[in-house]
């Protein structure tokens, strides 16, 4: 049952810190979240600029928030100014979430757990599997990171030659020293690679921005004849909800999945970690959706 409490003096705050940060469904997900889970906190978007950002960090130990979530462009600057790290947050190199722990700050990244939590959605168990990602940049990095610790056996990560790039060659390096996980770094034009890739793989994976926007109704880095049936689908974009890739993947009666769960899930992992409590996932997604 909802239960209705009243902002007092006792009311704890967590904050989202982004620059812009007025566009986050956050504060939605989470407000309902307190609200439905009988917990005296609110969640609120500050617009936080480079420059303010250590000031920022600061006041979730002196105004004695919960924690906060951070998005970009802080997600790399932040790391310097925080006590401690979990091991996602130090092998991703990426904060995005924020626990006061009696003025200790720590570090987590949920984006990875809240990813491999959403497969779930899917009846999809990629331990000890294949799988492929499209896209080398910060989503794609922390999918990448948290897939080869939970356990999945080869990571193909397909991109463009880029900065990206460059920087997953030393990324690689390191989650092999960590993690049992092999990955393979594909060029974006090597289709051969691509297609073997996706055929021996059970899951693939859309990181990129291809597919949302002004690049809607395109399909990223592959061919439609690299789809089948067995090779399920995830688009981490979830507006719109049914991107050109995932269309094209159930026309052949692939699984499919939209970025909302990942969204949904990576939020339920920052939620627990504030307050010890299981997010009502289901309450909260009908609610985004309405």
């Amino acid at each position: 049952m909802t239960k209705n409490i009243e902002i007092s003096g006792e009311t704890r705050l967590v904050g989202f810190f982004a620059s812009p940060a007025r566009h986050s469904i956050s504060p939605k997900m989470h407000n309902i979240a307190f609200k439905e889970s009988g917990i005296d906190a609110r969640y609120l978007a500050f617009d936080i600029k480079p420059e303010d950002l250590k000031v920022s960090i600061q006041a979730i130990r002196s105004l004695d928030l919960i924690g906060a979530n951070i998005s970009m462009p802080h997600k790399q600057n932040v790391l310097a100014l925080l006590d401690e790290l979990s091991p996602e947050a130090q092998l991703i190199g990426a904060v995005n979430t924020i626990v006061n722990d009696q003025g200790k700050l720590i570090g987590h990244n949920t984006d990875g757990l809240g990813f491999m939590r959403s497969l779930e959605e899917l009846e999809l168990n990629t331990r000890e599997k294949e799988i492929t990602i499209l896209g080398a940049g910060g989503a794609a990095t922390a999918i990448i990171c948290q897939a080869a610790l939970d356990g999945v056996q080869t990571i193909n990560i397909i991109s463009r030659k880029s900065a990206n790039f460059s920087k997953m060659v030393e990324k690689i390096k390191e989650i092999e020293k960590k993690t049992a996980c092999r990955l393979n770094l594909i060029e974006a034009n090597d289709q051969s690679a691509i297609t073997a890739a996706c055929q021996r793989s059970c899951l693939l994976i859309n990181a990129t921005n291809v597919g949302m926007g002004e690049l809607a109704g395109q399909i990223p880095l592959i061919k439609l004849s690299d789809l089948h049936a067995d090779l399920a689908v995830s688009d981490i974009i979830y507006h719109p909800a049914a991107t050109q890739l995932l269309i094209e993947a159930r026309k052949i009666g692939a699984k499919t999945m939209n970025g909302l769960g990942m969204l949904i899930h990576q939020g339920a992992v920052a939620f627990e970690l504030w307050t010890n409590e299981p997010m009502p996932i289901e309450l909260v997604k009908k609610a985004l959706l309405k």
